[in-house]
């Protein structure tokens, strides 16, 4: 069962989409980043420019669009409203903005003295925006919508893996910065796990149970996927949390196996959303289809590959995989996302608008039309193949990589200036219509 959207329950406009809007524009950042630093980006993940680009992406393109996102989903729903919405998305954006930079210059220029500042203005903007949803929560923790237990169940597991992510990120922060010793490789590959297959993971798992049958016209994900697949993900990071801490001894072996089970798990929601985009009921792809198309095949393809990898104990493909779940995966999902939610909120405040029908009022189709959309899929798929390339050659590759990566992000951008645009005009011809009606 899918829950009607409770719209009268959605924030001011203001509110989501000054996150939406800053992703496209810390993609052109990743790009120019890219393009400055070359080949030496991609070669190892430990690299200056490698840690500045990872977190640019996963900081300013993957986790600024998820809080907008989240708040945005929260409210319309599971009736879940965060306490003063446009302060709070004020000052948690501003935080997350001026931090994700501090973060990416501190690595990218190897200056320490920034890392401290970079995880409290962090961990300001997680801590603030962590409180603003647990209020919501407690405020309708006996309010279980109907049709909404599945969203409302996986984002309260994403939020905790934000915690997690939070609490070792700025332990790591303040490490690089001499202020605590705690820094290790092990912790640093926890913090990517729940941040990446935890907080980024969960939420597009629970956002998909309500955004892909309502946007793609499919039938909901089945109860067993929707009940069992976030906690099943949720109990991975606490064993590989337990892992982490705990002994030694077959530690090895124990991280692998729940690697390995991460990836199964999230190859069966590839696998089932593919399914379900394939047998909708529009049998037409629109361009958000092929976006979560690109999304689901970059998750099964890393998937396959750090399996395959595994068995023949071959090279170190960490930058590869990286560039696929996150790029491809979690940004593909995220760009696709944007081309519905944005044209939708749009019509919405439109129409809220106007108390009375106005002649002319646009479709939400119009507010983003389709062709404008599409060629910046087929852009941010080149986009992906050469940074797939580069992970492996990056010297021919990582340049022009960043190149079609600024022209798929800029891309991006100009279409949702052209709709802000419309949803502007419209705003006006209703001023005018009121104007003469009174």
């Amino acid at each position: 069962m899918q829950r009607k959207l409770e719209l009268d329950h959605s924030p001011a406009l203001s509110v989501p989409l000054r996150f939406f809007v800053s992703a496209p524009l810390f993609a052109l950042a990743a790009a120019g980043l890219l393009l400055w630093a070359g080949p030496d980006t991609l070669a190892s993940r430990w690299s200056p420019a490698a840690l500045a680009l990872t977190h640019l992406c996963a900081l300013g393109m993957l986790a600024t669009t998820m809080v907008g996102a989240m708040i945005q989903i929260m409210s319309v729903a599971a009736g879940i409203r965060i306490a003063a919405p446009v302060a709070s998305a004020t000052a948690i954006h501003a935080c997350l903005t001026l931090g994700t930079l501090l973060l990416a210059a501190a690595f990218a220029c190897a200056a320490p003295v920034l890392f401290a500042p970079a995880a409290l203005l962090l961990g300001a903007a997680f801590a603030w925006f962590l409180l603003v949803c647990a209020i919501g929560f407690a405020r309708e923790r006996r309010r279980m919508p109907a049709g909404a237990a599945a969203v409302l169940r996986t984002m309260r597991l994403a939020w905790l893996a934000l915690a997690a992510t939070v609490a070792l990120g700025a332990s790591l922060g303040f490490a690089l910065g001499g202020h605590l010793p705690v820094f290790s490789v092990e912790l640093v590959d926890l913090h990517a796990a729940w941040g990446l297959a935890g907080w980024v993971g969960l939420l597009t798992i629970g956002i998909s149970y309500q955004l892909i049958p309502m946007f793609q016209a499919t039938e909901p994900y089945p109860r067993a996927v929707a009940r069992g697949l976030g906690p099943g993900v949720f109990a991975a990071l606490v064993a590989a949390s337990a892992v982490t801490f705990g002994p030694a001894g077959r530690a090895g072996f124990a991280a692998d196996a729940i690697r390995l089970a991460l990836y199964v798990l999230y190859a069966a929601f590839a696998a089932w959303t593919f399914h379900l985009l394939r047998t909708r009921k529009r049998p037409e792809a629109d361009t958000t289809t092929l976006f979560w198309r690109t999304a689901t095949a970059s998750v099964a393809g890393a998937g396959a590959l750090w399996i395959a990898n595994a068995g023949m104990g071959g090279r170190d493909i960490a930058v590869t995989t990286g560039v696929l779940l996150m790029m491809g995966g979690a940004w593909s999902a995220i760009n696709g996302m944007l081309y519905k939610i944005i044209p939708f909120l749009l019509w919405y405040h439109a129409q809220k608008s106007s108390e009375t029908a106005i002649p002319g009022m646009p479709k939400v189709k119009e507010m983003l039309p389709e062709h404008v959309a599409r060629p910046q899929f087929f852009a941010h798929v080149a986009a992906l193949l050469l940074l797939v390339a580069a992970s492996v050659a990056p010297a021919p590759f990582a340049r022009p990589a960043a190149v079609v990566l600024g022209v798929s992000a800029g891309w991006l951008a100009l279409n949702m200036l052209g709709a802000w645009r419309r949803y502007a005009r419209v705003r006006r011809r209703v001023a005018s219509v009121l104007h003469l009606r009174a």
